[in-house]
């Protein structure tokens, strides 16, 4: 049963969202770190764009004086056969990220969603969609 639980703290999850026009479509972006050779690997149909999301996160956290664990990260973006694209994937990549490291609790991070594009220094961009994504939030929490 221990092995069970360490495992399961390793999982990160944070809510996010993917756009169809205006329409916000929810996104859970599922984070695990394992053991084995240091990767960073983003699967759920991700465009180039949510791929180069490795390089952003890892300058971002930097930038905050953390580093990214030498272990294997798997980020999975639910639903895996909805494309995903846009840098709106940043903040919560990076946001579940520090979650499975232990930085915040799993039941706070869960209260929120999140999208933003992260500059190098760990500042947000402007994001489009925002709009969208509060009223679907809201949607989300009253259904």
């Amino acid at each position: 049963m221990g092995a069970v639980s360490s495992f399961s703290s390793s999982i990160a999850r944070v809510q996010s969202f993917a756009f169809a026009g205006i329409d916000a479509i929810p996104v859970t972006v599922e984070i695990q770190i394992s053991s084995g050779l240091p990767a960073f690997i983003i699967v759920g149909l991700p465009d180039k764009t949510v791929g180069e999301a490795r390089e952003r996160v890892r300058a971002a956290l930097a930038a905050l004086g953390l580093a990214l664990p030498p272990k294997r990260i798997l980020i999975n973006l639910v639903p895996a056969d909805l494309p995903k694209e846009g840098s709106h994937f940043d903040l919560p990549i990076a946001l579940a990220i520090m979650t499975a490291m232990g930085i915040f609790s799993h039941e706070a991070i869960a209260a929120y969603a999140a999208i933003g594009e992260l500059s190098l220094d760990g500042r947000l961009q402007a994001t489009g969609g925002v709009l969208s994504a509060a009223l679907e939030t809201l949607t989300l929490q009253l259904g």
